[in-house]
């Protein structure tokens, strides 16, 4: 996104430190194209208070023990535990990063995030509860694999 956006600020948070030095140099190799700033952050935890966006990008950890067979041996081998898995059956970071979504977003906002198949009935849910709208959409292999999440008045106007 930065190499194409004109004027764009990005803002990167990660839980992990090691991650995030990782970004930092990942984004380094740009070029002087924009001067993103850079958090450790527990999804909103470590981000300014008043910090708001046009669009938040999440992956968060969505992965459960009980679907390990679907994980390919080698992200296995080399990934932490913590950077696949999430409690309440690989929902827990998804719903604390939806639950934020309505103070986090502008009201144009949108955010869009990656998840399990099985999750997409309870984003649904719980964007209806907060006011907000999810559409689910399949990636390129046509499984169901990241949703977006509207302000309900954005989407009306749509």
């Amino acid at each position: 996104m930065l190499l194409h956006v004109a004027n764009v600020q990005v803002d990167f948070a990660e839980i992990d430190e090691k991650h995030l030095l990782t970004i930092k140099k990942n984004i380094a190799r740009l070029g002087p194209l924009s001067t993103p700033d850079f958090y450790l952050s527990d999804v909103y935890n470590g981000l300014p208070e008043d910090a708001q966006y046009d669009f938040i990008l999440a992956n968060p950890p969505y992965l459960s023990e009980t679907r390990l067979d679907r994980i390919e041996a080698s992200v296995l081998a080399y990934e932490p535990r913590s950077a696949l898995m999430a409690d309440d059956d690989g929902f827990a970071l998804i719903e604390k990063t939806i639950r934020g979504a309505p103070k986090r977003l502008l009201p144009h906002g949108q955010l869009w995030i990656e998840h399990e198949p099985e999750h997409a009935e309870r984003i649904q849910r719980l964007a209806a509860e907060l006011g907000l709208i999810a559409s689910t959409h399949r990636d390129q292999y046509g499984a169901i694999r990241y949703s977006v999440i509207l302000h309900t008045e954005v989407h009306k106007k749509v």
